[in-house]
């Protein structure tokens, strides 16, 4: 994996694929102001670098019938690195995880967790969570609604100086 050094283009570039990464070439160098064969070779090789990971869909949970979102808290009893790696295996085998972090503090890992219903966390929580090998104790925080999701990172533009 090549690292490139990011200018002001290929930040642009960034920023509008990570708000929509379903751009047409041609709208992207547009907008970035290049022509769509060097957007194409920048695109590719901020890809080649690993900057851009992948595209993906941001689909309605709700919609698709996913009406809970609840973060547990998970404590392990050992932190081991051989344990920390087996309990990330575990989790990545469980689709309605969709996010791990690790976390340094009194809780090892936070889970976001989506389930069709209450009943179906709890369902999870008992036979899988907290039934995994390791696993001392769960808090579970249930998400009311979401105040803001926006994907990525934060990427600044500078503005060329006024001449």
């Amino acid at each position: 994996m090549t690292r490139v050094k990011l200018d002001r283009i290929d930040r642009h570039i960034l920023q509008t694929l990570q708000a929509d990464g379903r751009v047409t070439n041609v709208k992207l160098a547009k907008t970035v102001g290049i022509s769509a064969p060097p957007c194409l070779r920048r695109v590719r090789a901020l890809e080649s670098a690993g900057y851009i990971r992948g595209y993906h869909a941001d689909l309605n949970t709700e919609a698709l019938g996913f009406g809970v979102t609840v973060f547990a808290q998970v404590g392990l009893e050992s932190q081991a690195e051989q344990d920390l790696a087996a309990f990330e295996e575990l989790v990545a085998s469980w689709p309605m995880v969709r996010e791990c972090f690790m976390l340094a503090g009194e809780v090892d890992f936070l889970l976001k967790v989506v389930a069709t219903d209450w009943d179906a966390y709890q369902t999870f929580l008992t036979t899988e969570l907290t039934a995994a090998p390791n696993v001392a104790q769960v808090k579970s925080a249930l998400a009311i609604r979401p105040s803001k999701s926006e994907p990525g990172v934060p990427i600044e533009i500078e503005v060329a100086a006024e001449q």
